[in-house]
């Protein structure tokens, strides 16, 4: 059995399936965990979410911020954005469905020793406490009240971490560094805080913000980390993480690693070309 971990989708369905057809992917035999963003400002998310489903338990994704959006729009928590590319998903027969399948995604994973977030994880936890704390978000998504669970969890505060947090401050954290984080600024404080405004190549960045992998004193240093969200970036790999978000929307290429067995330390990286299909630079 192969496992394949896929970077950011964002409704490039087509990409999608050449990528399964390059791989051989079987769904009888192999597994394949998207490391979330499924939808949106590409073409046909709503293929994406058909896709996903009908594969069933062979495919797994988890839940980036776009998924997240998509649930809020759905749930009128929140207003869709003019690049947004939702509105067949939220028109389709069977979106309560597929709102329900988005809603179960996991926000960290760990397989094969790897631990699987869709953006990043901050310096003080441990990879025991990254999934610890998603599954209380999760344990939330999956709730009865998940239009009033959504309407806590928006916004950029609090920026900094402390055990102390309770609630939907925990939980937006939690979610906010899961789901957005790209750099850590070191500049005030030194436990460091998310930044949410710089979001271009690592080698621009102003005095003071690092990427999240490469924060002082990170805690999951040891623990081989992959992730997406990040097309700028693309695909990298530097202190135990890997970036796999490789630009697919935005006529980069959509890229598959095949996760090696525990104890193996190779990785096998393939990927097939994208057309751009975002109509404006990266998020």
């Amino acid at each position: 059995m192969a496992i394949y971990l896929i970077g950011d989708l964002q409704g490039c369905d087509q990409a999608f399936a050449r990528l399964l057809d390059f791989i051989a992917f079987d769904p009888g035999r192999d597994r394949l965990v998207v490391l979330g963003d499924a939808v949106n400002r590409g073409p046909d998310s709503l293929a994406v979410l058909r896709r996903l489903m009908a594969l069933g338990d062979a495919a797994q994704c988890l839940l980036g911020n776009h998924d997240l959006h998509l649930l809020a729009v759905a749930h009128g928590v929140r207003k869709a954005h003019r690049t947004d590319t939702l509105q067949p998903i939220l028109d389709a027969p069977d979106r309560d469905e597929l709102l329900d399948q988005v809603r179960h995604w996991p926000l960290a994973l760990l397989e094969h020793g790897w631990l699987l977030v869709h953006a990043g994880v901050l310096p003080q936890w441990t990879c025991e406490q990254t999934l610890q704390l998603a599954s209380e978000v999760q344990e939330q998504l999956r709730g009865h009240d998940l239009a009033g669970f959504l309407r806590q969890v928006f916004g950029n505060l609090p920026d900094r971490w402390s055990d102390m947090l309770r609630g939907p401050e925990r939980w937006r954290i939690t979610i906010n560094a899961l789901t957005r984080l790209r750099f850590i600024d070191t500049s005030v404080h030194a436990s460091g805080s998310i930044d949410f405004h710089f979001k271009q190549e690592v080698d621009r960045a102003p005095p003071g913000l690092v990427p999240w992998f490469h924060a002082p004193g990170r805690r999951t240093e040891k623990t081989p980390i992959a992730f997406g969200h990040w097309s700028s970036l693309g695909l990298h790999w530097s202190n135990n993480a890997l970036c796999l978000d490789s630009g697919c929307l935005w006529g980069g290429n959509l890229t598959t690693i095949q996760l090696p067995a525990v104890g193996e330390n190779w990785l096998q990286t393939r990927a097939v070309p994208c057309p751009r299909e975002g109509k404006l630079p990266p998020p």
